[in-house]
């Protein structure tokens, strides 16, 4: 009689059917969970005045401090002195700050760690033809469209004329800026909707206007 192509001893068989259940048990691929898009606007958070800042330089727990952004939109830091940081994102200000201490030859390779201790108050100001002209309070670490700002105040009124809202802007020093935004192509998804209209990001202390339209 012929031997069978193939044979196989018990103790290999054993072997077979216990690789053959380890690889059933095998757990699934974990899932990858798409980003969060608010994940990469809290990282568009900029410094605000009167935000409390943890300042860090790797290896140098003497120049390390807690320090508050004052009126002017600076820190005052160990050797440096004065350091402008309102409006730059931490990172920036991370960069700005290292920056300081190597130009001015204290560090040669600094590497600078911004925290935020305590946030400030961050509103803007939404008046004219909204349903709840109203002060609103910013989230503390992402940011906020107009078409958002609008929103959260009930949406225009009947009169509004939401293709020219009026966002005004004062900075540290001084200067006004105005932004013309058309924010009712926006809502209404129209052909003539410009995508910087709801990619300008309201900073603290932005004034929010809705005309009204002249019929």
């Amino acid at each position: 009689m012929k031997s069978p192509l193939f044979s196989f001893s018990a103790p290999v068989l054993r072997l077979g059917l216990l690789a053959g259940l380890a690889l059933v048990a095998l757990p699934a691929p974990a899932q990858v969970t798409p980003i969060n898009p608010d994940s990469r606007r809290a990282l568009l958070y900029t410094i605000a005045i009167t935000d409390s800042l943890r300042v860090s330089v790797f290896g140098e727990d003497d120049l390390s401090r807690n320090t508050r952004v004052d009126a002017r939109g600076m820190v005052n830091l160990p050797l440096i002195g004065e350091v402008k940081v309102f409006g730059q994102t931490l990172r920036e200000a991370e960069q700005v700050i290292a920056a300081a201490y190597r130009d001015g030859r204290y560090l040669r390779n600094p590497q600078v760690t911004i925290t935020v201790e305590v946030y400030a108050v961050r509103e803007i100001s939404v008046q004219g033809q909204v349903k709840n002209p109203q002060r609103v309070v910013m989230p503390a670490e992402s940011s906020m469209t107009v078409l958002e700002a609008v929103t959260r105040c009930g949406g225009f009124t009947d009169s509004a004329k939401g293709t020219e809202v009026r966002v005004t802007r004062v900075g540290p020093d001084g200067k006004v800026k105005v932004f013309i935004v058309d924010i009712d192509s926006l809502i209404k998804g129209k052909d003539r909707a410009k995508s910087e209209d709801n990619s300008l990001l309201l900073l603290p202390g932005d004034i929010i206007y809705v005309p009204e339209r002249i019929i």
